[in-house]
């Protein structure tokens, strides 16, 4: 299945290793050091090898023209199909610092930028064509320019038609932006400043060589390295305003609940803004516009506005000057959301947590906590949906606690590096949150921390795992050169991450490739879609190691195991069974609702067409029917829970067609 609006992503994506306007302070040295401390860390490889060699040129060529909508195969064929003398001189010009194969790509980039643009002017007033954003994947190379150009026309055809989707600007508005970020990236790498080209070629270079070495080792610029920090965390340091490039300046589209610019109340929604700080930034890309914005805690930002008012068409302007203290945000809206359903007596909690995040005031095991106590203050509750779908992960800590909400003592999760050394990570705490019914939600965007989280549980027998057949299968673990929970400032040269091993959970069995399966399936939007670890280009192998439920504490030094085990061996979680006898009624309800809903049956045979069409699902699925049955799944559990075992479980016959 493929998703019509991954369209955006197709006609966005220009230069992904050009992204601010100063470059990374990188000289050839700096980057060698800094690729040797990426290859100590490393669990696979530690040194370049032609193998590395090949793949670090092909990435480089992705990274600079990721739409193969700029060089001609003629321009690329002796990088991407190196000879062993190229691979071999490579890494020879590696070891001396040598990086002038990358130079070569890059000015060859740079002239196919010029002619970029002339046919850019040739096709403006030509006919479009008929297109698919089908024939956007597995691109090769144009061959002739005429083929470039036929494939930058099929790529405007793209353009209008998602442009044709939009209610908030007109087609040439959107075509505008388009350009503009375009030309934007083009102009980056076209800079004058010799210097600062190198520094960005550099650059470029770390992120081909990250990204050869598997697909979550990963160099950061430092403004990718803060928005990466920001993701994580869930919070960032500025006014709390979202914005919407408007090519005459920047229009305030959302102002953060709690923020100093919803607090302060001198900002509306709508403002235009045409300066930071008396800096002009009508032009200036998005990004650039934002790290203006941005900054300590604590610090004034003035920003220039342009506000409409009156009732006459056209409306006057006002240019004002305002004066903000920017403050810290915690973007609780994209931490977690809970509700209650009620149900018989009581309620059913529905806790949906996007991330695991930590900072010095707060964490996802703490919200989920509070959330959960609060429910059972105010209300009898019933059963818990620990929601995990599109969760992508985040500190892996954190994924210890918040399993620890649900379980005793005991082994969450265990890592391994490359020397083959095991370490346990363990919950130490023996008082439960919840002990009740419980239902992991997951689907395919479900990764990394989601998946220890959701097979800890399974292994335990803690949960009832509902959803997409499996989750991403991200079974790696990668550490950070910035600390997440601290302010730290970051490295003008960059950061990185880099996968040192693979997790497993206390099964011994790893959801790397794999995913972790769910016990009932509940299909979703993401069912049918071509994701997952296994689309990566260079994945790790899947591995398992020993079951780890009678926990020895072999990792332990001896001299505190003894001590340690009195305690820790006390209130151990064991395996349960509590679920098992209504499993079979319970994947039999389920079937039989979604097959006698006849929304949910239009719903997927939408996801399951070639082009997956986003507007039609939402007419079946405007009430997310994936977590409409979850929620049945839970009325059914509960009933049966709270039944005496030894009287037949209640199965449903039939159902009403909806």
């Amino acid at each position: 299945m493929k998703i019509k609006p991954l369209i955006f992503s197709i006609l966005l994506l220009f230069f992904i290793c050009f992204v601010e306007a100063k470059p990374p302070e990188l000289t050839p040295h700096l980057t060698r050091k800094k690729s040797e401390e990426i290859f100590k860390a490393h669990v696979t490889y530690k040194k370049l090898s032609p193998e590395l060699a090949q793949r670090i040129l092909q990435n480089y060529l992705e990274e600079l023209d990721a739409t193969k909508t700029y060089l001609l195969e003629s321009e690329v064929v002796k990088w991407n199909n190196p000879s062993e003398e190229l691979l071999n001189q490579l890494v020879s010009n590696y070891r001396k610092e040598d990086f002038v194969i990358f130079d070569e790509i890059y000015e060859t980039m740079v002239k196919a930028i010029e002619r970029r643009n002339r046919l850019e002017a040739e096709i403006a007033d030509q006919q479009l064509p008929q297109t698919s954003v089908n024939e956007f994947k597995d691109l090769k190379w144009a061959s002739t320019e005429a083929e470039l150009k036929e494939r930058l026309l099929k790529l405007r055809a793209l353009q209008l038609e998602t442009a044709e989707k939009l209610d908030f600007e007109t087609k040439d508005q959107f075509i505008q932006r388009v350009n503009k970020r375009r030309i934007s990236r083009e102009q980056e790498v076209l800079q004058d400043n010799l210097q600062d080209r190198h520094k960005q070629q550099l650059a470029c270079f770390l992120k081909a060589f990250t990204s050869a070495l598997d697909n979550h080792t990963v160099y950061f610029t430092p403004t990718e390295a803060n928005q990466f920090m920001i993701q994580v965390q869930q919070r960032l340091f500025g006014i709390g305003a979202q914005l919407r490039d408007d090519l005459n300046g920047f229009t305030l589209v959302r102002l953060i609940e709690g923020g100093p610019a919803t607090r302060e109340g001198k900002l509306k929604v709508n403002d235009r803004v045409i300066a930071v700080n008396h800096e002009p930034v009508v032009g200036m890309d998005i990004v650039e516009a934002v790290e203006l914005i941005r900054g300590p805690k604590g610090t004034a930002v003035t920003l220039t506005i342009l506000r409409e008012f009156g009732e006459e068409t056209p409306k006057k302007t006002e240019k004002l000057d305002i004066e903000i203290i920017r403050d810290e945000i915690v973007l609780k809206e994209t931490r977690f959301e809970s509700e209650t359903v009620p149900y018989g007596d009581g309620v059913i909690g529905h806790i949906r947590l996007f991330s695991f995040y930590q900072d010095p005031n707060y964490s996802s095991a703490a919200d989920l906590k509070k959330a959960m106590e609060e429910m059972k203050e105010k209300y009898n509750l019933k059963g818990v949906v620990l929601d995990l779908r599109n969760n992508a992960g985040g500190i892996l800590p954190q994924a210890v606690a918040v399993t620890g909400l649900f379980i005793k003592k005991g082994i969450v999760v265990s890592i391994k590096d490359s020397n083959g050394n095991i370490q346990h990570l363990r919950n130490f705490e023996s008082d439960l949150t919840w002990d009740g019914p419980l239902l992991v939600l997951t689907n395919k965007g479900s990764a990394s921390a989601a998946e220890i989280v959701a097979q800890t549980l399974q292994d335990y027998g803690r949960a009832v795992l509902v959803g997409d057949p499996s989750t991403w299968g991200k079974g790696s673990y990668q550490t950070f050169t910035l600390d997440s929970s601290n302010a730290n400032k970051v490295n003008p040269q960059g950061e990185y991450k880099v996968t040192r091993g693979l997790y497993y959970t206390v099964s011994g069995k790893s959801p790397q490739l794999t995913g972790t399966k769910v016990d009932i399936e509940v299909p979703g939007g993401l069912t049918e879609a071509e994701i997952g670890e296994a689309q990566a280009k260079f994945p790790l192998e899947n591995d398992e190691i020993s079951p780890n439920f009678q926990d020895s504490l072999s990792d332990i030094h001896p001299f505190h195991r003894g001590k340690m085990m009195r305690y820790y061996k006390k209130d151990l979680q064991e395996r349960m069974t509590i679920y098992e006898p209504y499993m079979a009624t319970l994947k039999s309800n389920s079937q039989i609702r979604v097959q006698n809903n006849k929304n949910y049956q239009n719903f997927l045979k939408e996801i399951k067409k070639e082009e997956f069409d986003a507007e039609s699902v939402e007419k079946y699925g405007q009430n997310d029917l994936q977590l409409e049955e979850t929620m049945n799944i839970m009325k059914d559990l509960v009933l049966l829970s709270e039944q005496d075992k030894k009287i037949e479980a209640p199965k449903i016959e039939s159902a009403p067609a909806a």
